[in-house]
């Protein structure tokens, strides 16, 4: 995985599909230009071939392949980030770290969690991350048919009294409090998936402005809310 990580970051030309990236370089500094998307090649890194959907999908330019840079560095498992003060968008640690900020919940959220946690017998306690990526928002808590929703403006995290990776191919990995997780892609979007006692929490980035690593950081966060 390494030589791969070395080879993508010396050869191919990634395409910037950063979050706000876009609105940063209005004016002068686009160019518009045609290009196809091409449907046709395929992406395998150490054997295990990715789905090349929505995010993944490469674009043929002038003899040159792009590919999507969140994408991309989600597979080689490192992580990137836009830095919008020197536009420039960072791959790889280079000794940075996630940047985390608690989650300050008013009465009223509280309550709504409380609430949506209240409709299912026997799974009333609440839980819920007390700390998101720095720059994300706690929007809304409601249940659906068998759990509780949690939006953020970055991220979902949706917790059960079902595992809902069965069936799918995944990967076991490790959080850093020890916990046994497994990420998982029933459609476009990767999911992360653990148990904590009579529950499974999945959390995801539906936008993909979020990587691996920063949800796993979040997912070693959640826990009963007090």
């Amino acid at each position: 995985m390494k030589q791969w990580k070395k080879s993508i970051a010396a050869l191919a030309v990634l395409g910037m599909t950063l979050t706000g990236a876009a609105g940063v370089y209005a004016g002068a500094n686009l160019e518009k230009i045609s290009a196809y998307l091409n449907h046709s090649i395929g992406i395998q890194v150490d054997g295990t071939v990715y789905n090349t959907g929505k995010t993944l999908t490469p674009i043929t330019y002038k003899n040159t392949t792009y590919l999507p840079v969140r994408a991309i560095a989600d597979v080689l498992e490192v992580p990137v980030r836009y830095d919008a003060k020197n536009n420039q968008v960072l791959i790889g640690g280079n000794g940075q770290t996630i940047e985390l900020t608690n989650v300050k919940y008013s009465d009223a959220d509280r309550k709504e969690i409380k609430t949506a946690f209240a409709k299912f017998d026997g799974f009333q306690t609440p839980y819920a991350p007390s700390q998101m990526v720095k720059g994300d928002v706690y929007q809304k808590t409601g249940a659906s048919e068998d759990g509780v929703n949690m939006l953020f403006k970055h991220m979902t995290v949706y917790i059960s009294p079902r595992d809902y990776s069965h069936g799918y191919d995944s990967k076991p990995v490790t959080l850093s409090n020890g916990t046994k997780a497994k990420w998982y892609t029933p459609d476009d979007t990767d999911m992360l998936g653990f148990q904590i006692n009579d529950r499974f929490v999945t959390i995801s980035s539906p936008d993909h402005s979020l990587s691996k690593a920063q949800l796993e950081k979040v997912a070693v966060s959640v826990a009963q809310l007090k």
